[in-house]
């Protein structure tokens, strides 16, 4: 076994304990405190680049360290040639965005430009919305890459705004504190209007959800066109009501958003005005959808289409058991309010809901509601978020279309 005592080297060494580097040997860019024995060489930074090893010695990948995450270091690379600087960064950006090629690329097109691991790196999320980028650097190495990933940004997006929404609360268990404000640009505009499928929408980069919008469902919200000609259409957690606005291109008579904040309704009326459609046929309610939903039972109202959109229910494996039940009890009320023939639209954005786990609690709740139900298709997330084939954790949003016989 070859012997390190960190004079060979610049850098800190993780070495790993025996066994621990199968992952790596299979791509999985995550480093998880347990697998690691001991650190070689001086103490790293949070942030900075380190070597991971094999208990034997052997290079397996150059990481960055993270001493407060369970997740103990995120792989930049796993060529030993390759060295962690700004030609680095720049390459990994501009294949990102060679991935993206066949996407919309239009002036008022958005889309997710860099995403995290799965683009190769780890922490970082670029959103494109027109003439704005907005950014999130959500682990240790991504922070301290930052003021180098924005530049290269900037050299090749030189007209656009760069803001930053490093608010997720994932940041706090890197040990981060949440920052948002702009990065590049003079004013950022309150309301950025993007085009999605031929539709106008207005994004509240600010104050919006994740980024300002959910960029992963624009299939899902194109796939809604198919059904919902003539029907009655509520879309529960409706946010800035993309569903709806599908919904109303293709036809729907009518269509009622649910969510808990006035601002995302209030934006929602404005993007059906935007697009022309007759605000007589729209309904907004400001309210909890689980209590709304028991109160549209309890009242026998029915509608021909619901989509459920909710948001994360569990971001850890001892919440998934809970996620199971507000998944299920979701579901079995929105069985109960669809009319015969009636169509449902149901998502998890929970990375730890397996596929297989949330079908089978969709089933339940048909079961639960007296329903007979058939699968008709499965949905997940845009191609503008890919996920690495080693890295499946990436495929986080799952989604059914139903029938209720």
């Amino acid at each position: 076994m070859p012997h390190f005592d960190g004079q060979e080297k610049t850098v800190a060494i993780l070495i790993l304990a025996k066994d621990k580097e199968r992952s790596l040997l299979r791509r999985h860019p995550w480093v998880f405190s347990g697998a690691v024995s001991r650190i070689v060489g001086k103490a790293p930074q949070p942030g900075e680049t380190v070597e991971v090893h094999a208990q034997n010695g052997r290079f397996l990948a150059r990481a960055a360290y993270s001493p407060q995450s369970q997740i103990r270091a995120r792989v930049w690379s796993f060529d030993e040639a390759e060295e962690i600087n700004a030609d680095f960064f720049r390459d990994r950006l501009k294949r990102a965005l060679r991935l993206r090629d066949v996407l919309d690329n239009s002036e008022a097109a958005a889309l997710r430009l860099v995403n995290a691991e799965s683009d190769g790196l780890p922490g970082v999320i670029v959103d494109r919305y027109a003439h704005v980028l907005v950014c999130q650097f959500l682990s240790q190495g991504a922070e301290f890459w930052r003021e180098t990933i924005v530049r290269e940004l900037q050299q090749i997006f030189p007209d656009h705004v760069i803001y930053e929404r490093s608010d997720s609360e994932v940041r706090s268990k890197e040990g981060l504190e949440l920052r948002t404000g702009l990065l590049v640009g003079k004013a950022l505009p309150d309301h950025v209007e993007i085009v999605e499928n031929g539709l106008r929408l207005l994004v509240d980069v600010r104050q919006g959800h994740k980024t300002g919008f959910y960029l992963d469902q624009r299939d899902s919200r194109f796939a809604l066109r198919q059904y919902a000609a003539g029907r009655e259409v509520l879309n529960c957690f409706s946010f800035s009501g993309g569903f709806s606005l599908s919904a109303l291109k293709a036809g729907a008579s009518r269509v009622t958003n649910v969510d808990m904040s006035q601002p995302a309704l209030d934006l929602a009326a404005r993007n059906i005005a935007l697009n022309g459609f007759d605000a007589g046929r729209s309904e907004h309610i400001c309210a909890d959808v689980f209590k709304l939903l028991r109160q549209f039972r309890d009242e026998e109202r029915r509608f021909d289409l619901i989509v459920l959109d909710p948001p994360k229910f569990a971001d850890s494996r001892g919440q998934v058991d809970r996620a199971c039940r507000g998944y299920k009890d979701i579901n079995l009320l929105a069985f109960t309010l669809l009319k015969p023939g009636g169509i449902l639209f149901t998502f998890s954005c929970s990375g730890l809901m397996e596929t297989g786990l949330f079908q089978k609690v969709v089933a339940d709740a048909a079961l639960d509601a007296g329903r007979d139900a058939r699968m008709l298709t499965r949905l997940g997330q845009a191609p503008d978020h890919p996920t690495g084939m080693a890295f499946p954790e990436g495929y986080y949003l799952k989604g059914l279309v139903c029938m209720a016989m």
